[in-house]
């Protein structure tokens, strides 16, 4: 008698059937629409299946633009297209969007004077741009025995800070040594 094994096929997944973000054509499940044409006119309500065939008489899709409305709004435009335009609105809006940073700033316990005063001046400059600022104090070997002189240290260059600063994460302590993130008010 001759054993058969199945074998399966690890990492194997069926593709899933992809359905377009915006429902088209005959994916739109409403029974009544609004249409509107590709020159912006009300063609008036009607039912998916009439707008899809006006739409193809046209060698265009019906596309639902605006689902929760009451009836669903659908353009007839190329689909093409309209996902083209989407995507240039997306990056527009996203280019729009204020990037803010977060800027580090290392300090350590033997950081020297002219170091620290440096420090504190790229801090400066850093909240002056806009951008977070988490000021880190490392602590090595025997330093970490030496917790309370780095909060302190981490405290006093916070408070030589001109620039009105509001504290967003107060002290801390991680595994290195201690860290603040402060952003402009």
């Amino acid at each position: 008698m001759k054993h058969t094994h199945i074998r399966r096929r690890y990492g194997f997944k069926p593709k899933a059937k992809v359905v377009p973000r915006y429902r088209i054509n005959d994916y739109i499940r409403a029974n009544r629409v609004v249409v509107i044409d590709e020159n912006g006119q009300n063609l008036g309500e009607m039912t998916p299946q009439e707008g899809t065939q006006i739409a193809r008489d046209r060698i265009l899709d019906l596309i639902e633009v605006s689902p929760n409305a009451e009836p669903p709004v659908c353009r007839i435009m190329d689909y093409g297209k309209f996902q083209y335009q989407q995507a240039k609105q997306q990056q527009a809006s996203q280019a729009k969007q204020k990037k803010i940073d977060t800027k580090e700033v290392r300090l350590g316990l033997r950081t020297g004077e002219h170091d620290l005063n440096f420090k504190h001046d790229q801090t400066e400059k850093f909240l002056g741009k806009g951008d977070k600022v988490k000021i880190e104090i490392i602590l090595k070997g025997r330093e970490k025995a030496h917790q309370d002189l780095a909060r302190n240290i981490l405290q006093d260059f916070v408070a030589k800070i001109t620039i009105p600063i509001r504290v967003e994460e107060p002290i801390k302590r991680f595994p290195g040594g201690f860290n603040i993130l402060i952003v402009p008010e």
